[in-house]
């Protein structure tokens, strides 16, 4: 493999990556406020990315479309949490169950309304061109998706470490009930990062409907991506699920281009790996 092609697969690491940290970020979001195991997180994902492709068929507007594909996502996870989670609020087998359920029903209904076909996302002229990296001709539209996973990471982290909000997350999350003696407002605080948390899986398949497609079982398929990311950066941990992000991405490249057949192996293995000498991730820390 020449230079070239190593460059060009490692920029097509990260750049999966930053796709599955936009997801894998509200996914260990809300679980390190809420310890919610949302396995509906990749079924928010399918609808971002079906609302933003319908919406910009109807209006030609790409900022539209994402925005409207994040809008999906938290207001649907918003109802998901009011409606159904609240119900079986701190029961971890039914609050599981019942996401798997949620995730299949969703699923199921995206593929009546948009049939099988796959869907992908028209992005504007100005982004479909090329940059030179170097030797390396690489998709704007690529970087950019890096970028914008940069921005998400980058707010996350200092408005979880340096705004008051972040401190009064920070707070419920150490000590629930001392927070709330307080005078912090946990319910209300939790209702707002939840939505977060949705909201970040509608702008992955938002962004991902322009560099992946939309199609019955994208949500699995990323997902599973996403649930070992979050793993191997440990649970609740923004830089952890950075840092998985980053290795799975690559991992993915290289194995896919070097050894295909291994290629589900070379994802999943540094996850058992992790899980036997490190169970709390490589970021994460024991609750």
């Amino acid at each position: 493999m020449s230079l070239e092609q190593f460059a060009l697969q490692t920029l097509n690491g990260l750049t999966f990556g930053a796709l599955l940290f936009l997801l894998a970020s509200g996914f260990t979001l809300v679980y390190g406020l809420m310890r919610i195991v949302n396995l509906a997180h990749g079924a928010l994902y399918l609808v971002g990315g079906y609302v933003a492709v319908v919406v910009m068929a109807r209006t030609g507007s790409f900022p539209l479309a994402v925005a409207s594909g994040i809008l999906a996502g938290a207001v649907l996870g918003l109802a998901i949490e009011r409606l159904l989670l609240r119900r079986v609020s701190g029961q971890e087998l039914p609050e599981v169950l019942l996401t798997v359920g949620i995730a299949i029903v969703i699923g199921d209904l995206c593929l009546a309304v948009f049939g099988g076909k796959a869907e992908l996302l028209p992005v504007p002229a100005e982004l479909t061109g090329a940059t030179r990296l170097g030797s390396v001709m690489y998709p704007t539209y690529r970087l950019v998706v890096m970028v914008v996973a940069v921005v998400v990471g980058a707010g996350l982290y200092l408005g979880l470490q340096r705004t008051r909000l972040g401190a009064r997350i920070r707070a419920g999350v150490d000590d629930r009930e001392m927070a709330s003696a307080m005078g912090v407002g946990i319910d209300r605080l939790f209702v707002i990062m939840f939505a977060l948390g949705a909201g970040l899986a509608g702008l992955a398949g938002a962004i991902g409907a322009g560099l992946l497609t939309m199609r019955p079982g994208a949500d699995l398929d990323i997902l599973l991506y996403a649930l070992v990311v979050v793993i191997v950066g440990g649970l609740g941990s923004i830089p952890g699920a950075a840092l998985g992000a980053i290795v799975i991405g690559l991992i993915d490249a290289y194995s896919k281009t070097w050894f295909p057949e291994f290629a589900t192996f070379a994802v999943f293995a540094p996850m058992a790996l992790i899980l036997v000498v490190r169970p709390t991730g490589l970021l994460g820390r024991a609750t």
